[in-house]
């Protein structure tokens, strides 16, 4: 029997320093340039596609197992992919959960995302970890036809997410109400009927399960886009003010964030961030944030809150931070991560308010940091009986 012939690869990913991994391609065909980023979490890789946090980057999942729940559109942080592409070991095989309404290969073909399978993750994983996260073109044709040297130099060409805004390309383009609260079984998603606290959360690229935790902690969610002003937010007379996750550069945000921000606290308001929320509030306080090496993505890491001692398992994903060094007086760091040291949270000493960098929204623990949409809503009640 004659032996067949070796199957050719049909996408290609190729790194700025010019190396390139082949594989197989699913999803939609193309290219496209990216940071190139990898997540350790088990599950959730619909969450994180959807993650308007992940602009601008391509992930490497370090787990094998990804399409095999496929995808249902209950699990969409946001309309559709945000996330420029993905890189897999395996080729997804069929989906096998009651809850799936359509595969993930169909799924990122009708978004138009590329994908790239057989690629050894753990070696792109290491070479990501020692250098860097690396600026990458992704391509997919079924031919197997490629310009690799095009390829690497649209990858060395591409400018990077410092000094970028991406606030703007995810946010809102108008404000709306949201309601919605926690998925359980059987019912599903209910909704907030009796809320007690008016929030107005301003959307830097918020993940919709940010939004339920708001609205299943009691309060009537107001969202507004990134560009909102301090009149613009204060004009809804909230309780509370909420400042969402999101993409790129804090630094590059904070040029119309930040002042923002600085005339919202004065109107002595309790203020929540998460993520890039929690880098706009500490350099609307006087802080700086810097690129990290490989950044946080994943869903098993620890982190320290200095005033109880306790030690969260959290979800994270994030390639800037905030240099703790450049607190300013009266600014306090209250949670680190124990990975590396890195700053995961602050707060105003005699004031309500707090962020954090990780995502207590993602129940990575499952329940560990759900506390802190309870601080808040208790920070309003508190302001509202005084």
């Amino acid at each position: 029997m004659a032996a067949s012939a070796p199957t050719k690869p049909t996408a290609c990913l190729a790194l700025a320093d010019g190396t390139v991994f082949y594989g197989t391609g699913f999803g939609a065909t193309g290219d496209t340039v990216a940071e190139l980023c990898f997540n350790t979490a088990m599950t959730g890789y619909q969450e994180i596609m959807t993650d308007p946090s992940y602009a601008g980057q391509i992930v490497t999942f370090t787990f094998p197992h990804i399409g095999n729940t496929g995808v249902t559109p209950e699990d969409d942080e946001t309309g559709d992919p945000v996330a420029a592409g993905m890189v897999v070991k395996w080729d997804p095989t069929l989906a096998s959960n009651w809850r799936a309404t359509e595969e993930l290969k169909d799924w990122l073909s009708r978004t138009g995302r590329i994908a790239i399978g057989g690629v050894d993750t753990r070696r792109l994983t290491r070479a990501i970890r020692q250098q860097g996260a690396p600026h990458v073109a992704l391509a997919h044709d079924p031919d197997g036809n490629f310009d690799v040297e095009a390829l690497v130099a649209k990858a060395r060409e591409w400018s990077g997410l410092v000094g970028l805004d991406l606030a703007k390309d995810v946010t809102c383009a108008q404000s709306y109400r949201w309601d919605e609260m926690h998925w359980a079984w059987p019912d599903g998603y209910a909704r907030q009927e009796a809320p007690k606290h008016k929030v107005v959360a301003v959307d830097y690229g918020a993940k919709r399960n940010i939004l339920r935790c708001l609205a299943s902690a009691g309060c009537d969610v107001t969202v507004l886009p990134a560009t909102a002003t301090a009149e613009d937010v204060l004009a809804h007379n909230p309780d509370g003010v909420f400042l969402s996750n999101g993409p790129g550069d804090p630094a590059a945000t904070g040029a119309y964030a930040v002042p923002m921000i600085q005339d919202v606290l004065k109107a002595d308001l309790p203020v929540f961030g998460i993520c890039l929320g929690h880098q706009m509030l500490a350099l609307a306080l006087g802080a700086k944030t810097v690129k990290m090496n490989h950044g946080h993505h994943g869903a098993n890491h620890p982190v320290k809150e200095h005033s109880t001692g306790k030690v969260e398992i959290t979800s994270m994903n994030h390639g800037f931070a905030v240099d703790a060094q450049t607190l300013p007086e009266g600014v306090e760091e209250s949670h680190v991560s124990l990975f590396d040291g890195s700053n995961c949270g602050i707060r105003i000493a005699d004031k309500p308010v707090f962020s954090v960098q990780h995502h207590p929204e993602a129940s990575p623990g499952p329940q560990d940091s759900f506390y802190l949409f309870e601080r808040f809503a208790e920070a309003m009640d508190e302001r509202k009986s005084a």
